[in-house]
């Protein structure tokens, strides 16, 4: 089952990463300047990384047993599920209206970061959309995405590679969410979340949306998606409609009219 949610692209994209990364780290331990600059590289990344998670830590709000302990029973039951053996830190914060949700790791631990506008959908009955965030954060750190992204860190910086590695990671992670929450409609509701907001998402015919996005061509849309770290938010809700058509191969069952509905 792991096999078929994981991207095919991301292994492609990681291997070719890979191999590039190594052949950048050999031609600068050729050199004693090249030793320096890795080390330098690693301390600074490691600096400034460390400098923002001290901050969320010191002013965001921890999910415990005792601070919105029914998202902590959630995340405990979806960490037994993914094979998560330690539970990650989540922190919420204030980020002035953005919708979004990051996983990180700093010196060995894992954290979930979710801004308190995606965090509010638990006020708003939206449950089963944060479950779907939170799956999707737990899926990276499965996948261990954070700390390979380290490792292949020159090809990274390599335009259109390290991206392209990127899209395919988030694709895995949507595949994941869905099948360990066993909810692929909100898991499409939670992306359509992200493209319209909380408010207007269950007005949007995602048929017309995925259809919108196909017709908007050209080079300067062609060019943002191969600079973009995140696929298109139709291309990802269309690939999870396929998933749910195909549900009986994931192993979970879905509302399949609705999918079918609006395909």
């Amino acid at each position: 089952m792991q096999g078929n949610l994981v991207h095919p692209n991301e292994k492609t994209y990681f291997t070719i990463s890979l191999v590039v990364s190594i052949l950048i780290y050999l031609s600068l331990i050729l050199s004693i300047i090249g030793i320096l600059y890795i080390i330098l590289g690693f301390i600074i990344t490691t600096l400034f990384h460390g400098i923002m998670m001290g901050s969320i830590r010191s002013n965001g709000v921890k999910i415990t047993k005792q601070q919105f302990a029914s998202v902590h029973e959630k995340t405990e039951e979806l960490c037994s599920k993914m094979g998560i053996s330690a539970i990650p830190d989540i922190f919420v914060i204030q980020e002035g209206g953005v919708l979004n949700a990051f996983a990180t790791r700093l010196l060995g631990r894992n954290f979930i970061v979710l801004y308190s506008d995606i965090f509010e959908l638990i006020e708003t009955g939206e449950e089963a959309e944060l479950e779907f965030v939170l799956a999707h954060e737990l899926a990276h750190i499965k996948q261990r995405h954070i700390t390979k992204n380290m490792l292949i860190l020159p090809a990274m910086w390599i335009p259109f590679l390290g991206n392209a590695y990127s899209r395919a990671c988030e694709y895995t992670c949507d595949r994941m969410a869905a099948y360990y929450t066993g909810n692929v409609d909100a898991a499409m509701n939670g992306l359509t979340i992200l493209a319209i907001g909380k408010s207007l998402y269950h007005k949007v015919n995602r048929l017309e949306y995925i259809t919108q996005s196909k017709a908007e061509g050209g080079f300067f849309v062609w060019l943002s998606h191969l600079l973009s770290s995140h696929p298109p938010l139709p291309l990802r809700i269309l690939e999870l409609e396929t998933m749910a058509l195909y549900a009986e191969v994931y192993g979970f069952t879905s509302s399949r009219e609705a999918v079918v509905e609006h395909l």
